[in-house]
């Protein structure tokens, strides 16, 4: 199968690196005009500008005039809680009388409340409607997506999501990586018991889902109230025996030392980050470790946003993800994920876009594969309707101007 699209007005993410980008290098977004991109056996074979040559050369099986339109590598959204069994509007109402996140989870509500009625559900139910979660955000332009566990809170409920989430990988048509979140919160029977739990995570859990390989990442909810910064180092160290590298909820609520705990076991990500001051940023200067931003939650909890300006001129990088879950975020739209970052932290739409595509490729180690217009990169891409440039993606926060995808260099339909 081949495709040709031609006359992209704007073609965006032409990169000839896959290096992260930090501080002034998010600034830039490199761009062709009047563009084309051939696509064959799924991957990008040629791209350019349409006066570089005929199109006539390309013996394209379909071809798409893209007049007008923006064409870029697509969304990867690194932090999501994909699979659970119900919604939590009643928390939502909740907050509206004035009840915070933390007390609404003290009464066993949040996590303890997806935990309960995920038991309930059968694995089928769960597919089902996470495939259906799944095909809305590949609408929205999503093209690699992170989906956790940690609303099961018990060996059998954990094992129940994961292998949900394996089915989900062998049937998408854009790459998914599994995180083992059973860290989420302490459930009701070990809340006075923390020992308890975490030697069933490390001595009952981790072993199987090592052996059956059904996570690519171990995430802790390290947080007051939550897990401890020891707990939580002892967990970190206990994954990587399995090797199951980390990637930390991290400084949501609280100076919860997250993120220093989350460097020094080397974690591919830390995330959330709403509570980050010079301490934070410090740690994250001397590591690899990639901050993952998550605005919507912060829109959603009515939580201060997160420094990303501040973070980015202390030449840091800065991922954006949508933290898609039935409690604090129910949304996976990455494009409005693009409007809060821009209208309520300040990036610029350039940062923005670099933050969901290629720095977001590094926090799935998907950035030989994806994030970025490049020749032999999967063909996993957007096609907008006709816009005047690429700022209106963040611009249009009611609404996704995307119009197609096309994903293993095929339309989606």
């Amino acid at each position: 199968m081949s495709l040709l699209i031609k006359n992209i007005h704007q073609l965006i993410q032409v990169a000839n690196s896959n290096q992260v980008l930090k501080g002034a290098a998010m600034h830039t977004l490199p761009i062709l005009e009047n563009a084309f991109v051939y696509c064959e056996s799924g991957m990008i074979k040629s791209f350019g500008q349409m006066n570089e040559g005929d199109e006539s050369a390309y013996n394209a099986a379909e071809t798409i005039d893209a007049k007008g339109c923006v064409v870029g590598p697509g969304w990867i959204d690194s932090h999501t809680h994909l699979v659970f069994a119900a919604t939590r509007e009643a928390e939502f109402v909740d907050r509206i009388n004035g009840l915070s996140y933390a007390e609404i989870a003290q009464r066993g509500g949040g996590i303890l409340n997806s935990a309960k009625k995920l038991k309930a559900a059968t694995e089928d139910e769960l597919f089902a409607s996470a495939w259906q979660r799944l095909m809305e955000v590949i609408a929205l332009g999503t093209v690699a997506i992170e989906i956790k566990s940690g609303y099961g809170l018990s060996v059998d409920s954990e094992l129940k999501i994961l292998r949900v989430i394996k089915r989900l990988k062998e049937k998408s048509p854009i790459p998914i990586k599994a995180t083992l979140l059973a860290a989420h919160a302490y459930p009701l029977a070990y809340r006075e018991n923390h020992r308890g739990y975490l030697d069933l995570i490390k001595n009952e859990l981790l072993p199987i889902v090592a052996k059956e390989k059904l996570a690519d990442y171990f995430d802790v909810f390290c947080e007051e109230g939550f897990f401890s910064v020891t707990e939580t180092d002892e967990l970190l160290q206990a994954a990587m025996k399995y090797n199951l590298p980390a990637k930390i909820h991290a400084n949501q609520l609280n100076h919860s030392g997250g993120v220093e705990v989350g460097v020094k076991n080397k974690a591919i990500s830390v995330d959330h980050l709403e509570c980050v001051g010079d301490k934070e940023i410090e740690a994250l200067k001397n590591s690899d470790t990639l901050p993952v931003l998550l605005p919507a939650a912060a829109f959603f909890l009515q939580l201060p946003y997160q420094p990303a300006k501040k973070i980015i001129a202390a030449g840091l990088s800065v991922v954006l993800a949508s933290d898609y879950n039935p409690g604090s975020c129910p949304s996976g739209n990455m494009n409005f994920v693009m409007s809060l970052a821009c209208t309520q932290m300040g990036m610029l739409p350039e940062e923005a876009i670099n933050a969901c595509t290629i720095n977001a490729a590094h926090a799935l180690q998907l950035e030989e594969n994806l994030g970025t217009i490049a020749v032999g990169k999967i063909a996993n891409l957007f096609i907008t309707q006709p816009i005047s440039s690429y700022a209106v993606i963040p611009y249009s926060f009611s609404k996704s101007v995307i119009a197609k995808m096309v994903l293993n260099g095929k339309v989606w339909k």
